[in-house]
Order: C-alpha cells, then sequence, then structure tokens
C-alpha cells in the first residue's frame, strides 16, 4: 500500500529540514563561552575533561555526530542493494563519537578502525555474495536481450 501524498510530502520535507539543518551543527561551538571548563545542565554537569574547554569539547562532538546522522539517514532513506556498506563509515563515526564522549581517554581517533574491523568483515562477506549473485543476473540478462535482438533481425 503507498502512502498518501501528504504523508509523503512531510515525510521528504522533514528530511529536508534535518539535512539543512545538519552543516549549522558544525557551528553549534560558536554559541559556547571558550573560557569555562565545566556547564551545569538539566541532565547534569558537563566536564570538559581531555579537552579543557566545553567549547572544544562540543566542537567535536558535533564534529562526529554530524556526518554519523547524515549517513544514518542515508541508510535508512535508501533502498539499494549497495547501501549496507555505510555500516562500516556509520561504525567508525559511532565508534569516534563514544571516544569523545569517553573523558578518560588520552587520545582518541587513533584505534577506533581496529574495532570495526569485525564490522567489515561481517558486512563485505554477504555483500559480496549478493554482487557476485548479481552480476551472474546482470550476464545473463544482457545475453537474453543479444540473443532476442538475433532472433529478431534473422529472417
Amino acid at each position: 500500500m503507498k502512502p498518501s501524498k501528504k504523508k509523503y510530502l512531510l515525510y521528504e520535507s522533514i528530511l529536508a529540514i534535518l539535512i539543512i539543518i545538519t552543516p549549522f551543527l558544525l557551528y553549534f561551538h560558536l554559541l559556547i563561552p571558550n573560557d569555562i571548563s565545566e556547564y551545569d545542565t538539566i541532565f547534569g554537569t558537563i566536564k570538559a575533561g581531555y579537552f579543557q574547554t566545553i567549547e572544544m569539547y562540543v566542537f567535536w562532538i558535533f564534529n562526529k555526530f554530524t556526518p554519523l546522522f547524515l549517513f544514518i539517514l542515508l541508510y535508512i532513506t535508501h533502498n539499494k542493494w549497495w547501501s549496507h556498506t555505510l555500516i562500516i563509515p556509520i561504525a567508525t563515526y559511532l565508534f569516534q563519537l563514544i571516544s569523545v564522549l569517553n573523558d578518560n581517554l588520552d587520545y582518541f581517533d587513533e584505534t577506533e578502525f581496529i574495532y570495526t574491523i569485525p564490522i567489515v568483515v561481517v558486512v563485505m562477506v554477504p555483500l559480496y555474495y549478493l554482487r557476485k549473485n548479481i552480476a551472474i543476473y546482470i550476464a545473463a540478462t544482457n545475453l537474453k536481450k543479444e540473443m532476442d535482438d538475433k532472433i529478431s533481425k534473422t529472417p
């Protein structure tokens, strides 16, 4: 059953607004004073930790969150067979975001790729198998078209 035009328009409008807003997320840190190291919120106190200032901490959070958000949107809205490869950069950015949020780390963005190797293997093996089967199907379709053309040309 197809969604109604109103629902489809609402869905597309929400997606467009979310995509339009994402560049502004990268500049959100400019709204925060650059000399504070703790910030009280209704959820608790945010401490800058490794980053020295809250502004730098928020900069790195949104620097990792923005591409993660865009990749997730693309993955959710795309229906091609290769869209599952987007799980790999999603996992990478997710591990990087977690390492930024974990203030016990002295360094970040250095070892996250090691944690994504099992995800890469789990995603790439089925996709390679799927691509192989699709290649056979495409070759068979091309062969059928070629044979149909030859049959239609013969008198």
